[in-house]
């Protein structure tokens, strides 16, 4: 990776925006996959401005790698403003331009925060009336298809403020 894309990465690790559930979200979106530890939550909130339904604010969490993180961080961001349409069609190389381009063993990253938007997005309407009061969380989601054999091990790292998670599978 480019020294420019580490720093952006590391500064958008060190101030993630954006990193925390959302209560009255109008849509949520889950993407990922348990079994390789990574998952990525996104939460989209709308309102009306000038006859038009916008995306006012956008949260996620993410159990996966620094870059997927500063991803999401930054695309949480550009949408503000956005319709469904106009967050639907972006790419995930548009989603992460901010970071400049990811190397090709990191653009999985961007896509699963593509992947996390349109999966909100896409069923938004549904999601909304299921969602608003009983939204389990990525943990609680992260150990649904698991049952009682499976820990989520959350390590913290002082020195750069980063989370992580991995999967400890017991085997019994």
């Amino acid at each position: 990776m480019s020294d420019d894309l580490e720093a952006k990465i590391e500064e958008a690790i060190k101030n993630p925006r954006n990193l925390r559930e959302m209560k009255d979200a109008d849509a949520i979106g889950t993407v990922g996959s348990a079994d390789c530890g990574d998952m990525l939550r996104m939460w989209i909130k709308f309102k009306e401005e000038d006859g038009r339904k916008i995306i006012d604010r956008a949260t996620f969490q993410s159990f996966g790698c620094q870059t997927a993180i500063a991803v999401a961080s930054v695309a949480t961001e550009m949408l503000k403003g956005k319709t469904a349409a106009e967050a639907s069609a972006m790419s995930g190389e548009e989603l992460a331009a901010p970071l400049g381009p990811l190397p090709p063993v990191k653009i999985h990253c961007a896509q699963l925060v593509e992947g996390a938007l349109r999966s909100a997005l896409g069923g938004e309407e549904a999601q909304a009336a299921q969602t608003k009061s009983t939204s389990p969380t990525l943990l609680d989601s992260l150990g649904a298809d698991a049952k009682s054999q499976t820990k989520v091990k959350v390590v913290l790292r002082a020195t750069d403020a980063v989370v992580s998670a991995s999967r400890i599978h017991e085997q019994r």
